[in-house]
C-alpha cells in the first residue's frame, strides 16, 4: 500500500466516523506511529482534516467536510433540518474590499470592458451589480458619447439600488444622480403604466439617466419609436426575465432596439436560468454581448464575515401551522424571512394568504400594534422580546409602501430596525436586507431561478453572521399513495433544486482533454483523458454559452432524478444525456452531442471536486490530485470512465439516509425502486450490451427485477422492455418477427 492508497483508506474511513486520533489511523492502516502521523499531517495539508478537541480535551482530527457541517448545525434553527448542501468559505475579504476608484472586485472586472457596446453581467446577488452599473453609465455618458441611460428593474422595491451615490467620495469621478421626476420607482401612487407619460418627456428632454420598471419599459415602447434609442443607453436589470418567446414583450423590445439602433446595452443577473427555460438572447445575439462574470464561489469565498451556508429541508406531517412545524424551524432570535406558499399550492392547505400570516404571527409571539406611518408589526415573544416583523403579503398600497420604504430607507441601514419579514412574491430578486439570516421557504418551489433569488438574500455580508441558512419547509411522505407518491416526488425535485445550487456555488474549473503534447495545466485547469471537444461552430457555441443550461436541465429530467435515487449511473445515464440533448439541439451531429454530452457529465460529476498539490522533491515538480468522491485520484488518471461512473445524486441520498428517520426513508425508497423507468427504444438498447455482459459474468443469469442491486433491477426492466417491444413488433409485421 502506497502513501496514496493510505490517505484514501483514511478519507474511506474518516466518511463514516468523521472524530478520530492517531490510534484509530494506526489501525485502520496496520502501520506504525511514523506512518500513521505522515498521513495525517498530508491530509491537514492538504485540507482534508483539522485538528480538534473531544469533550475530555484530548486532541483529535476531524474531516473538513465535518467541521463545516457542525459550524452549519450549530446555527440550524432545528436539528430536524438536514442540511443537503453545506459549503465552507475562507473569509477572504476580496469581494468587498474597494480598490481607489471605489469599486469591488466584481466592479473592476465590469468597468474594465466599459467601452463594450453590448455587455452581459452575470455576478450572485449582493456581489454589486447595481454600483457596477452606475461606474459604466456614468462612463459612457461622458466618455463614449451616450446621450441618455435608462435602466429597467422588474419591480419598483428594487429601484431603491439606484438611489443617488457619492461615488466621488470614494474616489470615483463623477457622482451617480437621477432627478426625482426621473425616477419612475417613486411613490407617487402611480401604476406602472401611468408613468408611461414620464418616460416620453425625458425622452424628449435634455435629462440623462431615467429609472423604471421593466413594465413601464413595456409600456412606453408601445408609443415610442424605436429610433429615439439612437446613441442611448438601455441597461436590463434582473436580465432573465426576457426571452426570445413570442410572448415576452420584453424580449421583443430589446431584439428590435438591438436591430435597429446603435444603442448600447447592459444586460445584469443573478442567474442565467429561466424557469420556463426559454432561451433568453438568440444565439445570434448573444455572440454580440461581451460577458463579465463573477461567480457564487468568488462573491461567497471572499467575504469578510460569512463562513458557512447550509441548504436544508425540514419534513412536517399535515399542514405547517399544524403541531409545531414552523415553531420547531423558525428560531425568532434569527433575521428572518419567510416565505409563505401560494394558496394555490398544497402547502398552503386552502388557508388564504392573510391567515397565514395570522398563524404565523402567533407562532412568533402576542400582536401588540402596527405603526401607523411604518406599516411595522410589533410582536412580543414569550420570553418578553418585542419584535418588528414586516407583512410583505398584504398588498394594499397604503399598506405595502409606507412599509417598503422604511426596509429601503431604515431596516436595510439598521440592524434593529427589522427582526423578521412575511412574504409570498416579494423579498426575492434584489431585495436588499444585509442582515437576514435565515430564509424560510414554506413548500417546494419548482422554479430554480426563484429558490437562487430566495438563497441570495440571506448570503449578504454582515457582521452580524457567520453562517446563512436556506431551509425548505416540505411535508413529509405520508397518507395514500397518491400522497405519498406527489410528496416523493416534490422531494425529489427539491433535491435536484439543491444539486443545482451546488453547482452554482461550485468554485469554476476549465475542463480541456488531455492534450498530446504534455504540457502544464494552466490555473483552474484540468485534463480529462477521452473528453471530446465540439467540431462545429454550432457545438462550440452550445458548449459556451448553454452549457449550465444544459446541466440543469439534465439533472431536472425525471429520467436523471429516478436513475439517481437508484443509484444508478453508467451506460443509462449517457444514453438519458444523449437524449436530452438531441431533443433540444435538433439536427446537430453525433460527435457533437457526445462531446457536448460528455461535458454536461464533466461538470455534474466535478461539482464539488478539489485540486491539490504535492511538492515531490525527488523530481523537483508538483503532483496533482483530484478529491473526488471522497477519493484521491491523481489528476492525470482522470478519464471519462470515471466521470460517467459517477452518480451526481448519490451524495444526497447518503446524507438523507443517514438523517432521515429509517421509516420515512424506507417510505421513499420504496416509491423510487416501485417506479419504472420510463424507457425509450433507445434508452433500452444502449443497456444491450450491459445485459450481455452481466449475463457473461453471472455463468448465463439473466438480470433479476427482484434484486437489491438497483444496476441489477435497471437491467432487468430494459430487458423486459425490449422483449415486450420485440413481441409488439412480431404481432404488427407477422412476416418479419
Amino acid at each position: 500500500m502506497d502513501h496514496m492508497d493510505r490517505c484514501n483508506t483514511i478519507l474511506e474511513k474518516i466518511a463514516e466516523q468523521p472524530v478520530f486520533d492517531v490510534n484509530d489511523v494506526r489501525e485502520w492502516l496496520n502501520s506504525g506511529d511514523r506512518i500513521a502521523s505522515d498521513c495525517i499531517k498530508w491530509l491537514i495539508d492538504h485540507n482534508q482534516i483539522e485538528l480538534c478537541e473531544d469533550e475530555s480535551g484530548d486532541a483529535k482530527y476531524i474531516s473538513k467536510e465535518a467541521a463545516i457541517n457542525n459550524d452549519s448545525k450549530a446555527e440550524r434553527p432545528s436539528k430536524q433540518t438536514i442540511n443537503v448542501v453545506n459549503v465552507g468559505y475562507n473569509q477572504t475579504g476580496h469581494s468587498t474590499h474597494t480598490n481607489e476608484l471605489g469599486m469591488r472586485e466584481m466592479q473592476q472586472r465590469a468597468y474594465e470592458k466599459r467601452t463594450s457596446q453590448r455587455l452581459l453581467i452575470k455576478a450572485p446577488p449582493a456581489s454589486g451589480k447595481s454600483r457596477a452599473l452606475m461606474f459604466l453609465a456614468l462612463d459612457k455618458l461622458h466618455n463614449q458619447g451616450v446621450k441618455k441611460v435608462i435602466i429597467a428593474v422588474p419591480e419598483r422595491s428594487i429601484g431603491a439600488s439606484f438611489r443617488d451615490e457619492d461615488l466621488t467620495k470614494y474616489g470615483y469621478y463623477w457622482d451617480w444622480r437621477i432627478a426625482q421626476y426621473n425616477n419612475l420607482c417613486n411613490d407617487d401612487g402611480l401604476d406602472d403604466k401611468s408613468k408611461v407619460g414620464a418616460f416620453m418627456k425625458f425622452m424628449d428632454s435634455d435629462d440623462d439617466i431615467l429609472l423604471c420598471t421593466h413594465a413601464t419599459l413595456r409600456f412606453a415602447c408601445e408609443y415610442i419609436p424605436v429610433e429615439k434609442f439612437q446613441d442611448c443607453l438601455l441597461a436590463i436589470d434582473e436580465f432573465h426575465h426576457a426571452s426570445t418567446s413570442e410572448n415576452s414583450v420584453l424580449g421583443s423590445v430589446l431584439h428590435n432596439i438591438m436591430q435597429e439602433t446603435n444603442a448600447h446595452i447592459i444586460a445584469m443577473t443573478g442567474t442565467y436560468f429561466r424557469g420556463d427555460s426559454v432561451a433568453i438572447l438568440t444565439p445570434e445575439d448573444e455572440a454580440t454581448f461581451d460577458k463579465v462574470t463573477y461567480t457564487y464561489y468568488e462573491q461567497l469565498n471572499g467575504y469578510t464575515y460569512l463562513r458557512t451556508l447550509g441548504i436544508g429541508y425540514h419534513f412536517y406531517t399535515g399542514h405547517y401551522l399544524d403541531d409545531g412545524a414552523l415553531a420547531e424551524v423558525l428560531d425568532t432570535h434569527k433575521k428572518t424571512i419567510i416565505h409563505i406558499p401560494n394558496v394555490q399550492s398544497n402547502a398552503a392547505g386552502n388557508i388564504n394568504k392573510h391567515q397565514q400570516v395570522d398563524e404565523i404571527y402567533s407562532v412568533i409571539g402576542e400582536w401588540k400594534r402596527k405603526d401607523k406611518d411604518t406599516c411595522i408589526d410589533f410582536i412580543e415573544t414569550e420570553d418578553g422580546r418585542m419584535l418588528k416583523v414586516a407583512n410583505l403579503v398584504e398588498d394594499d398600497p397604503r399598506h405595502r409602501e409606507p412599509l417598503r420604504k422604511y426596509i429601503s430607507d431604515v431596516a436595510r441601514n439598521n440592524i434593529d430596525g427589522l427582526d423578521i419579514i412575511v412574504a409570498l412574491g416579494m423579498a426575492k430578486e434584489g431585495f436588499d436586507w444585509p442582515f437576514c439570516e435565515h430564509a424560510l421557504t414554506i413548500g417546494y418551489r419548482g422554479s430554480f431561478t426563484e429558490v437562487v433569488q430566495i438563497i441570495g438574500r440571506c448570503t449578504r455580508d454582515s457582521y452580524n453572521k457567520t453562517h446563512a441558512q436556506f431551509t425548505n419547509l416540505i411535508v413529509k411522505p405520508a397518507g395514500t399513495q397518491s400522497d405519498v407518491t406527489i410528496a416523493v416526488n416534490n422531494m425529489l425535485k427539491a433535491i435536484t433544486v439543491s444539486l443545482l445550487m451546488e453547482q452554482v456555488l461550485a468554485p469554476e474549473f476549465k475542463f480541456t482533454p488531455t492534450p498530446r503534447e504534455p504540457r502544464e495545466a494552466k490555473p483552474g485547469e484540468i485534463f480529462i483523458k477521452g473528453l471530446k471537444v465540439p467540431k462545429s461552430e454550432r457545438g462550440k457555441q452550445i458548449l459556451q454559452t448553454d452549457l449550465e443550461d444544459l446541466v440543469a436541465k439534465t439533472l431536472q429530467d425525471e429520467r436523471i432524478e429516478r436513475a439517481g435515487a437508484n443509484n444508478i449511473a453508467g451506460p443509462y445515464l449517457r444514453q438519458v444525456q444523449t437524449d436530452i440533448i438531441r431533443k433540444n439541439y435538433p439536427g446537430l451531429e453525433d460527435d457533437d452531442i457526445e462531446a457536448i454530452r460528455q461535458n454536461v457529465a464533466v461538470k455534474m460529476a466535478m461539482t464539488t471536486a478539489k485540486i491539490v498539490s504535492e511538492k515531490d522533491d525527488r523530481i523537483g515538480q508538483n503532483n496533482q490530485f483530484v478529491i473526488l468522491a471522497n477519493r484521491f485520484v491523481k489528476i492525470d488518471e482522470l478519464d471519462m470512465n470515471l466521470i460517467d461512473s459517477v452518480n451526481p445524486f448519490h451524495h444526497a441520498f447518503e446524507i438523507l439516509s443517514k438523517k432521515m428517520d429509517g421509516q420515512t426513508f424506507k417510505l421513499i425508497q420504496d416509491v423510487i425502486k416501485s417506479d419504472n423507468v420510463n424507457f425509450t427504444d433507445d434508452d433500452a438498447l444502449a443497456l444491450v450490451p450491459k445485459i450481455q455482459e452481466f449475463v457473461d459474468e453471472h455463468g448465463g443469469k439473466y438480470p433479476s427485477p427482484h434484486s437489491n442491486d438497483s444496476n441489477e433491477r435497471l437491467l432487468a426492466s430494459a430487458q423486459a422492455y425490449l422483449t415486450r417491444r420485440i413481441y409488439e413488433n412480431s404481432k404488427l409485421n407477422p412476416e418479419n418477427p
